[in-house]
């Protein structure tokens, strides 16, 4: 199989960006992420874009969108497309990095998806239902093609409208499945973390985060125009924070209850991964914590076989 990408996956705090830029610099190439958040511009640490770790390397799909904008997958995946051609276009070498496993299995496999158009009467069915009412009956559909993380009502009625489009129309769901698709032909390389080191990093991210300045970035997007219930929206981060900044939580109340939903998104991104391979991806898991020297080394060794 002639290579055509490398993605570099794994979950939160592990490391991805940092291996992603050791990566293209050795084997010339450019940077795609696979990060439903870091397409936002003006959201940076709570994104944890770590811009600074790029240099000269080129990435893309980071900061195209305004804040406040709703990104989804069939954006995603449009993008994706025209990134990953204009890359192989100029002669370098796509490195897809990032954690957001559901934009990532369908880049992976090559998936275009149809827009799915607002359904005013469906919204205003569901919108006095609480999110576990929601959640249930999202569960309740056969074929889930937006399982993203759903932690507020406005993502999960977003997820019922999509199933709900294409239980209606079975012939643009075709289009999203995978036997109706070209795969990448790609090398995926795994960030082997062992739970208690991510569970450290993360926490340590996150009070260096906080120490770096971001309350001030959400309250600088508030103070923009960007209304509570955007933020709110891209969850984690921006949904303690922002419920910090309007007075809905304490610090200490909103620093616990974020690292506990930080703590969980990671658990539920190794869930996802473990479940690509289930479904037929191979992935190289390699110690997060090994020198760039290995790490090269070992990926060489990989991308030989």
């Amino acid at each position: 199989m002639e290579l055509e990408t490398v993605a570099i996956v794994g979950p939160t705090a592990s490391g991805k960006t940092r291996r992603a830029v050791e990566l293209a610099r050795h084997l010339g190439g450019e940077i795609i992420s696979a990060d439903s958040r870091q397409v936002y511009k003006n959201m940076d640490l709570g994104t944890g874009k770590d811009l600074d770790e790029y240099h000269e390397v080129s990435y893309h799909l980071i900061d195209i969108c305004n804040a406040g904008e709703k990104y989804n997958l069939h954006k995603y995946l449009s993008d994706f497309q025209s990134a990953y051609s204009d890359i192989l276009n100029r002669g370098r070498f796509p490195i897809i990095c990032g954690g957001s496993g559901m934009y990532l299995e369908n880049a992976l496999n090559g998936i275009r998806m149809p827009e799915v158009p607002p359904n005013v009467d469906l919204r205003n069915n569901l919108s006095a239902k609480s999110l576990e009412e929601l959640t249930h009956i999202l569960q309740g559909y056969k074929t889930l093609h937006n399982s993203t993380d759903i932690d507020t009502k406005k993502r999960a009625i977003r997820a019922i409208e999509i199933e709900q489009f294409y239980e209606d129309h079975p012939e643009e769901a075709l289009k999203t499945k995978k036997e109706t698709s070209t795969p990448l032909k790609a090398c995926i390389i795994g960030l082997d973390i062992s739970r208690e080191a991510r569970r450290n990093s993360i926490s340590r991210r996150l009070r260096e985060r906080l120490e770096n300045g971001m309350v001030k970035e959400v309250e600088t997007l508030l103070s923009n125009g960007i209304t509570p219930e955007d933020l709110i929206y891209y969850g984690l981060e921006y949904k303690y924070l922002t419920l910090y900044c309007i007075g809905k939580l304490s610090y200490e109340r909103m620093t616990e209850e974020l690292e506990i939903a930080i703590h969980q998104f990671a658990k539920r991104q190794m869930t996802w991964f473990r479940g690509m391979e289930k479904r037929g991806f191979h992935i190289h898991w390699i110690p997060y914590d090994i020198q760039e020297s290995d790490f090269l080394e070992l990926v060489d060794q990989i991308l030989l076989k």
